[in-house]
């Protein structure tokens, strides 16, 4: 029997990679950086751990590893940021809208 990854867990015959430090660094130079965003927590699933979504009044997006949704949440209340539970409210048109744009414009 395998053992669990080390840096996160095993489902299946898939490892997770955890959360990292630099997980939580990015997520906190991207929420600075930009206006109008908003937190999408989403669950943990059988290739993914819990995700934190974060999309800017402009559609712009940024998705990482989180340690937890609870710690999801806390991050959002600390810079201010609304958080919701994707599960139950989806992702915001805003966000498909922004890579409809970015896939015409060949990016």
């Amino acid at each position: 029997m395998s053992k669990p990854a080390a840096d996160g867990f095993r489902t299946g015959s898939t490892s997770v990679r955890a959360a990292s430090k630099v997980d939580e660094e990015h997520l906190r130079t991207w929420v600075t950086a930009r206006r109008g965003v908003e937190g999408f927590v989403e669950p943990r699933t059988a290739v993914s751990d819990v995700t934190l979504l974060l999309v800017a009044h402009d559609g712009e997006w940024t998705r990482r590893r989180v340690p937890s949704v609870e710690w999801a949440h806390r991050f959002c209340n600390t810079f201010q940021v609304p958080s919701y539970d994707a599960a139950v409210v989806g992702i915001p048109q805003r966000m498909r809208d922004y890579n409809r744009r970015r896939k015409q414009q060949g990016l």
